[in-house]
Parts: C-alpha cells; structure tokens; sequence
C-alpha cells in the first residue's frame, strides 16, 4: 500500500518561499501520476499542482509562474517549490497519487481532488506578516 508523509511546511511572510516534501513509501513512485493538494479554512480541497507518470506537469492558475512540482524517484520523493508566497497560499497541504492503470494522465491531469488517493497526513503553510 503506497503512503505518503508530507514535512515543509511552517509560518512564513509574504513573499517568501518554502519547499514541501513528500516521502512515499511502500510502493515504488515509477508508475503513480502524483499531485499536490491544499485545503484553507472552511473550504474544499482544491488541487495545486499534479504530474504524470512521464512528468508532464499542470498548475491550479493561482500558483502558475510561483510553484513548481518535481520527483526524484530514486528517492521515492514528491517535491513543491512554493515562491512568492501569498496569503491565499495559506491551508494544509497534501499529496496524493493515482497508478496510472487506474487512471490514463487525461483523466487526472485537471488535478481534482477526488481523482486521487492514497492521501498523506498534510502539512500546514501560513504566509502571514
């Protein structure tokens, strides 16, 4: 069973910038199209940020230009670079995946929540002054 344990996250000014990490475990990265997540306050989750299996990559237009989604499979590890941080950025922050038998990368690629599973535990983000 994959699993996923997100760390990164913190309090940080806007403008500024974090790195969130995903460690995967359980299951090999290599044939998981994977996404990043975010939940604010009283809102649903809404996607950030996903990639396929082959690396092609998609943003949510609020973080376009700002985030950027990486892997490093032999790490077996998801990567957000978040810069220019704003205070909209702020919620929890999760990721996910799905096996690319259970889902062909057109089906996913919009990044909705509820395509994706194998849910980690989040990791919160602040930007505040």
């Amino acid at each position: 069973q994959l699993q996923f344990v997100e760390s990164g996250g913190g309090l940080v000014q806007p403008g500024g910038s974090l790195r969130l990490s995903c460690v995967a475990s359980g299951r090999s990265l290599d044939y998981y199209h994977i996404g990043w997540f975010r939940q604010a306050p009283g809102k649903e989750r809404e996607g950030v940020s996903c990639m396929s299996s082959g690396d092609t990559r998609t943003y949510a237009d609020s973080v376009t230009g700002r985030f950027t989604i990486s892997r490093e499979n032999v790490q077996n590890t998801v990567y957000l670079q978040m810069n220019s941080l704003k205070p909209e950025d702020t919620g929890v922050y999760y990721c996910a995946a799905v096996h690319v038998t259970s889902a062909a990368w057109p089906t996913v690629a919009s990044c909705a929540p509820n395509k994706y599973g194998f849910w980690g535990q989040g990791t919160q983000v602040t930007v505040s002054s």
